[in-house]
């Protein structure tokens, strides 16, 4: 099961694309649950199931009198995550999202409700309460869990030492060497601390910095069905999301498994 935004749901389809590749002739079965946010295909010959789980932020955003109120130290989501192999979590991408497409309008920490916080502060809280979720409910003998990482964006291209760039637009080849001119994004580190005071199990899928080097990966303004918009944040398929399922396969099977 994958868990998280967009780039989450990038990841799984890339993993769709390559079993299908590899077993074109499997019948499977599509299942859509809009009130739960989660997709399923099952391989029936395989009496497999690849499930996406749409979760923006882990923690819950409950409707009350005020508006819609994030709260950082509840998860309530976490009961469709019980009894699964692989979990493979993943959260970053919307938390600096502002404006109108924001899906809350307060975040409550705790007893304290604010209307806005430092979003690096607050994901570092929402990931501290998915760890304490991760040693309160996982079993290791039945489930392994992994954290996608954080997905990097390709929007400012002073940050790899080209200023006149339009973002990824027009990018054809990825940075030579294994050396990321720019910086990694300020919630890696964020990230790696709270994965580290978890107690059970969690083996981080750690994708930013061979992605970084990958700014022709992006749909850039071909992704939206015309030309027009850019996303550098999303990656094509085929792509580097095949690369990331390549190193969660090796490392899914190349330590004591279930």
């Amino acid at each position: 099961m994958f868990v998280g935004d967009s780039l989450s749901k990038n990841h799984w389809l890339s993993l769709l694309c390559m079993i299908h590749s590899s077993v074109p002739s499997a019948h499977y079965v599509v299942k859509i649950n809009a009130a739960t946010g989660m997709t399923t295909y099952t391989f029936t010959d395989y009496e497999a199931k690849v499930i996406y789980h749409h979760s923006l932020y882990f923690v819950d955003i409950v409707k009350e009198k005020i508006g819609r109120v994030m709260k950082l130290d509840s998860i309530t989501s976490g009961k469709h995550w019980l009894d699964v192999d692989y979990l493979v979590f993943n959260t970053w991408h919307w938390w600096s999202r502002r404006g109108p497409t924001q899906p809350f309008d307060f975040i409550q920490d705790g007893d304290k409700v604010y209307k806005d916080m430092d979003r690096v502060v607050a994901f570092g809280k929402a990931i501290d309460t998915w760890g304490r979720w991760v040693d309160d409910n996982i079993d290791p003998l039945k489930s392994k869990v992994f954290f996608q990482g954080i997905s990097p964006t390709h929007y400012n291209g002073t940050s790899w030492g080209e200023p006149k760039a339009q973002a990824c637009i027009g990018q054809k080849e990825p940075f030579h060497g294994s050396t990321y001119p720019g910086t990694t994004p300020m919630a890696l580190a964020v990230l790696k601390k709270e994965l580290k005071s978890i107690k059970k199990p969690v083996t981080l899928l750690d994708i930013t910095n061979l992605s970084l080097l990958r700014k022709d990966g992006h749909p850039s303004r071909y992704g939206l069905g015309k030309l027009s918009g850019r996303d550098c944040s999303h990656w094509c398929l085929a792509g580097v999301p095949d690369t990331w399922n390549v190193l969660l396969y090796n490392l899914m099977f190349s330590k004591n498994q279930l």
